[in-house]
């Protein structure tokens, strides 16, 4: 082992913290759950949505951080660096979505506050597409040549993601509303983000095309 490389963490050590976090900020979800009592049937439906959509975005993210970083040696000071910006961002969300629910979605607060929820989730993205790059562009090849355009796709994927969250931040894409009923109705900008849970399913459909052909 190179002098060098004794001053960085573990990457073991890394990726506990990061499965750790990433427990809680789900746990912390469902919790506020529990905390809840909905005044009927369609809030309690709305609820569960909600909670759905948090525990969705969170898993999704998950699912492809510890893919990437399954492969991409932690040796660089700006990869931690990243990566604890990354576990920040991801220990706040459940915070920040929990206060999104707190306010009626008429009210300023709810806006100012889902507006530094779409840029929390855009950072995330923006992280993960960073991490699939170093992968793609490493001088010593880590994917196999076969795979390299599966990476650049779900890079390209990640980046998309990311700018869908931060056009969600303008503000007309809070004052235009679809209305579901006489009282519930719901910013564009949560449908916005609503699209970015369809992003993994065109991945795995575009992964099995490419499979297909390849056969």
């Amino acid at each position: 082992m190179t002098e060098g490389s004794t001053s960085s963490p573990p990457r073991p050590r890394i990726e506990n913290l990061s499965d750790l976090i990433f427990g809680l900020a789900l746990s912390i979800g469902a919790l506020t759950l529990i905390g809840q009592k909905p005044s009927d049937f369609q809030n309690l439906l709305l609820s569960i949505l909600y909670y759905g959509f948090s525990f969705l975005i969170l898993i999704t993210i998950w699912r492809t951080y510890t893919r990437t970083m399954s492969l991409l040696p932690v040796e660089t000071g700006e990869l931690i660096n990243l990566n604890i910006i990354l576990l920040f961002l991801v220990s706040i969300e459940p915070y920040l979505f929990n206060q999104l629910l707190a306010y009626s979605s008429s009210s300023v607060m709810a806006q100012n506050v889902s507006i530094l929820y779409a840029f929390d989730l855009g950072g995330l993205f923006v992280i993960q597409t960073f991490f699939t790059n170093s992968l793609i562009s490493r001088k010593k090849q880590i994917i196999p040549e076969q795979l390299l355009r599966q990476y650049k796709f779900r890079r390209n994927f990640q980046m998309l993601a990311a700018v869908i969250f931060f056009v969600s931040t303008i503000p007309i894409f809070w004052s235009w509303r679809i209305e579901l009923s006489s009282t519930i109705n719901i910013p564009v900008r949560f449908i916005f983000w609503s699209t970015n849970l369809l992003l993994p399913v065109i991945i795995r459909l575009w992964d099995g095309t490419q499979n297909w052909k390849k056969k």
